[in-house]
């Protein structure tokens, strides 16, 4: 009983882990509108593209600041507008950065006035994206919670009994060990499976 429960406290750290990457996604997903109205803002005042993305380090959202601070001091010290994108997407590392660095990539060698426009409808589609993303997730939440709920019952209920003396030495002889070890694997299978049907799939990354 003591690995069963050492085996599910060792797993805690992995899941908190994995929450927080999820959480910085979204918390990006969610700052990128904001850049690019912030971006379309400092062009309309007649700033260049990378005047306007250097400009972001101060004014944009504090979660992608760093970055661009990053892509300020590259293209301060080079004077190449692509080198120093190229650069800010690795930084970035987010399929949502990629498509915004290469919609501006196309922007600054097209030219045109037409620059604040699609700046805008940029924004827009990237709002629009993030919206209905969340409204799946939270949808999406009660069918990772069941499954929670659903594994976690029977080790609490097992947590319980363990303070009686009897239930200790029967899950000590081998045969309890046996159940012990085919209800955690029979837990693990069921929890992956309901987790693999309600998970939305991750956006990849098809223009780094």
């Amino acid at each position: 009983m003591a690995l069963a429960f050492a085996v599910i406290g060792g797993y805690l750290p992995y899941a908190v882990a994995q929450g927080r990457v999820r959480n910085r996604r979204r918390e990006r997903a969610e700052a990128w509108p904001d850049a690019v109205d912030n971006l379309a803002s400092g062009v309309r005042a007649g700033l260049s593209l990378a005047e306007g993305l250097a400009g972001l380090a101060i004014r944009g959202p504090e979660v992608l600041q760093p970055a661009f601070a990053s892509f300020a001091a590259d293209y301060q010290a080079t004077g190449r507008f692509a080198d120093s994108l190229d650069r800010l997407k690795e930084r970035l590392a987010d399929p949502v950065g990629d498509r915004v660095c290469e919609a501006l990539r196309i922007a600054r060698e097209v030219g045109g006035g037409d620059l604040g426009k699609l700046l805008r409808n940029l924004s827009q589609h990237l709002r629009e994206d993030a919206r209905t993303r969340a409204e799946l997730e939270s949808r999406q939440a009660w069918v990772v919670n069941s499954a929670k709920l659903a594994v976690a019952a029977p080790w609490l209920v097992l947590l319980m009994l363990s303070f009686q003396r009897e239930v200790i030495v029967r899950y000590a002889s081998p045969t309890g060990a046996l159940i012990l070890a085919i209800g955690g694997l029979a837990c693990l299978v069921a929890y992956r499976l309901m987790v693999r049907i309600g998970r939305l799939p991750d956006e990849r990354r098809v223009l780094a």
